[in-house]
């Protein structure tokens, strides 16, 4: 793939006037996320805009619930044609096994191809402290990262979500085929942000993300394309 094919930036806009607005700034970005606050304002149209431009889709509802809502949920979303479909890993085992069919069983009865389901192991905007103490979780966050990681793809999910400082260990153990999509991507010229578990571009692909996902260090710069441009020359 190449640089750009590798970089997801995100629509995080409220409503469907920004979002063209922003896909015109972009016109050279190919793969775009649909987070919650676009998708819950403007829903399916969103989705059917971007695929007659001719863009990827990554769809980012984070989905966390008992398995039969899973099923419902993913089974709807298999027929938008999407390319990736967010879930929790801590749904549990039969939740995930449950999305994942119900993709299978909805892109077929909708034609479309398969959406990837990938799973969220820890969000990035948490750290190792608050996952202790907030959280009550017991083990060092990589560790948890990985545990996460395994049950997706032992549930037969296509990838993970993950921070790009736990990206290296996750490639190693689950293989070269298991997808890694990486936010908390930071250019060293750009603000971290909210963001607590940080890599540069070139550091988060060489640690083994499949997928960068870059939102602010772009969208918000005074030249949106020139930024972009800019970090697929530093890749």
């Amino acid at each position: 793939m190449t640089a750009a094919e590798r970089i997801i930036v995100p629509l995080d806009v409220p409503d469907l006037e920004r979002a063209i607005a922003q896909l015109d700034r972009l016109p050279d970005v190919q793969f775009w996320k649909v987070g919650l606050e676009l998708f819950i304002s403007e829903g399916p149209p969103i989705l059917e805009l971007l695929k007659t431009r001719g863009k990827r889709i990554f769809l980012d509802l984070k989905l966390h619930d008992i398995p039969n809502t899973m099923a419902g949920a993913c089974r709807s979303a298999a027929r938008y044609g999407v390319d990736l479909l967010t879930v929790h890993a801590t749904a549990g085992r039969p939740a995930l096994q449950a999305a994942q069919q119900a993709l299978r069983e909805g892109a077929e009865a909708a034609h479309q191809p398969l959406a990837n389901a990938i799973a969220v192991t820890l969000l990035t905007s948490l750290n190792a402290r608050e996952l202790a103490f907030d959280l009550q979780v017991p083990i060092e966050l990589p560790e948890y990262a990985l545990k996460m990681a395994l049950l997706a793809q032992e549930s037969g999910l296509a990838g993970a979500v993950c921070s790009p400082q736990e990206a290296q260990q996750l490639r190693q153990i689950c293989g070269p085929n298991f997808l890694l999509i990486c936010p908390g991507v930071r250019p060293s010229w750009a603000a971290s942000g909210d963001q607590q578990r940080v890599m540069t571009p070139k550091q988060a692909l060489d640690a083994g993300a499949s997928y960068l996902v870059i939102g602010r260090p772009i969208t918000l710069a005074e030249n949106p394309a020139a930024a972009f441009e800019r970090i697929c020359g530093e890749l």
